[in-house]
């Protein structure tokens, strides 16, 4: 029984230990994920930049998982090359390696003031980036009390005869140490959790030196699973050029540090006597040692990487998602960004839609019904898709700011698809049925739709780019449009009344058609308006809550 409790608090202190690092990850996200990634972007130039911007990151981070996320919607979206890439993910790797060397001296005293002084933060003040730091302490005062718990809990294992067959058993089988490591580090999602466990292993001359150094092996290498297997979403083999490339060289990391342990072992504890620290040597070493060989050849391996995954382009299918990467799900800003991305797209489909039906009322194009008929279908997935996408985030991670944005994203893009689907149903059927009856607009009908189409079509361009940048006067100047288009419409309708009264009985069915496509554009227009320039009127308190006048005035 004793054996049983003593099992469930080895578990406790060590999920109490993955919590630890999992709140000072978040509690950095969430207070400055948003300037980090903006500070990476800028950093993706050449690869001695891209290299230390992702060190610095990942050291403040202390996840190499949530840069890595950075760095790949960056390279998917063609923002940067993938050797600048790669050079970021072992600059990122290495910058794992200095909380490790930081926790390799005993801190254990630090543990209360840091909590008192989280919880006191945490609970003080309201959401933003003061609480947020809150959290980060909470973090590293539980991180810093699990293990010394677990260093406490390693005394009487020392004699255990069950784990003196297990340790005994990997000291000869090198190999099995680092596949059970690398295995345990892909469960745990944590190179840095995993690393300090086996430094509390080794401070207590539980594992040899040369097995502790097998388990950090094994750890690196399953840092590097994670992304192979979660992090790449679709079937275009160019989105895994930059996990496998990392993975690769951590793979060939390995293989020489197998090799070279029987050399390394008695080098590694010359250089410190504390077992806990030749641990966390060895790790930055080896991390070190991978960058120090692998930045002078990135540009031949990239070469290679893209020679092995080609890029596939498929322009037949423009309803895949080319953003939404759910390994970015640990990191809400990079995940925002990946949904306004893929929004964007939606607004370029619907103004091809709105070119095609500009283009039809000047002259046959049938030919571009099937294509208006997948960007149709397209908007449609990609609307759920993204929907999906934000639906899934944990919003425990989130900002207010990060929640305000994707409130703003999915207004985008439900209105973006209704105006998509009134491009597609309304103005291009409309299109089709003028050809079929063989009917004609007057001259001045056709100007005037002209005229109107192409106001329309400037107007989600404005929408779009008011969606980016989030500028107030032009959220006035589109929202003026809604008056625009009423204004139109209310005339053509006159004019149309006008005629039937006056015997056009022959222009009737016509004027009626050309009623209806200037309500469609107006319902489209509607539409942008409600998509970019409302939420942004309404944050600045520009909107009144109905249009109606209050009783008595």
């Amino acid at each position: 029984m004793s054996g049983l409790i003593t099992l469930l608090d080895f578990a406790g202190y060590v999920a109490l230990l993955l919590w630890g690092v999992h709140m000072v990850q978040t509690g950095v996200q969430r207070a400055f994920g948003a300037a980090l990634g903006a500070a990476l972007g800028r950093a993706l130039g050449t690869r001695l930049r891209a290299f230390a911007a992702g060190l610095g990151i990942t050291a403040a981070l202390q996840s190499s998982t949530a840069t890595g996320l950075m760095i790949t919607g960056f390279a998917a979206g063609g923002v940067v090359g993938l050797v600048p890439a790669l050079a970021a993910m072992l600059g990122a790797n290495v910058g794992t390696t200095l909380i490790v060397q930081l926790l390799s001296f005993d801190l254990t005293s630090l543990a209360p003031i840091l909590i008192l002084a989280g919880v006191w933060m945490f609970r003080r003040y309201p959401p933003g980036r003061t609480r947020d730091l809150g959290r980060v302490f909470i973090g590293l005062g539980l991180l810093l009390l699990s293990l010394h718990q677990l260093v406490e809990l390693f005394e009487p294992f020392q004699t255990a005869p069950m784990l003196g067959m297990i340790l005994d058993a990997l000291s000869t089988q090198p190999v099995a140490a680092v596949l059970l490591s690398a295995a345990f580090t892909w469960a745990a999602h944590s190179s840095v959790a995993v690393v300090v466990l086996v430094m509390s292993l080794a401070s207590h001359h539980m594992v040899a030196p040369h097995v502790a150094f097998a388990l950090v092996l094994g750890a690196n290498l399953g840092t590097a699973i994670n992304p192979m297997i979660e992090g790449v979403t679709g079937d275009d083999p160019a989105a895994r050029r930059l996990p496998l490339g990392n993975l690769l060289t951590r793979v060939l990391g390995v293989l020489a540090g197998l090799i070279l342990l029987p050399v390394l072992q008695p080098l590694m504890s010359d250089l410190a006597s504390d077992p806990a620290r030749a641990v966390a040597n060895f790790h930055t070493l080896f991390n070190a040692v991978i960058a120090i060989l692998f930045l002078p050849l990135l540009s031949p391996y990239a070469a290679l990487l893209t020679r092995w995954l080609p890029k596939r382009a498929d322009p037949n299918d423009p309803s895949r998602p080319q953003y939404l990467d759910e390994w970015a799900h640990d990191v809400p800003a990079v995940a925002l960004g990946n949904a306004a991305r893929e929004a964007l797209r939606m607004a370029d489909m619907v103004q091809t839609l709105l070119l095609y039906a500009r283009a039809g009322f000047k002259r046959d194009n049938r030919h571009r019904m099937v294509q208006a008929r997948q960007l149709d279908a397209a908007l449609d997935k990609l609307e759920n898709a993204i929907t999906t996408y934000l639906a899934t985030l944990d919003q425990e991670n989130m900002t207010r700011d990060d929640i305000q944005r994707m409130d703003d994203i999915l207004a985008f893009t439900s209105n973006i698809g209704h105006a998509g689907d009134i491009a597609h149903h309304g103005l291009l059927s409309h299109v089709a049925k003028l050809r079929k009856q063989g009917w004609a607009f007057s001259p001045e009908q056709r100007a005037s739709l002209d005229e109107t189409l192409g106001q329309l079509i400037a107007n989600e361009r404005q929408a779009a780019a008011l969606f980016v940048n989030d500028d107030l006067r032009q959220a006035r100047a589109l929202a003026g449009e809604k008056a625009r288009f009423r204004t139109i419409e209310t005339q053509a309708s006159d004019t149309h009344l006008q005629k039937i009264k006056s015997g056009q009985v022959d222009a009737a069915e016509v004027g009626a058609l050309y009623l209806d496509i200037l309500r469609d554009m107006k319902g489209i227009n509607s539409h942008l308006v409600g998509a970019a320039a409302y939420p942004l009127l309404a944050r600045h308190g520009e909107l009144l809550p109905s249009r109606l006048r209050e009783a008595g005035n």
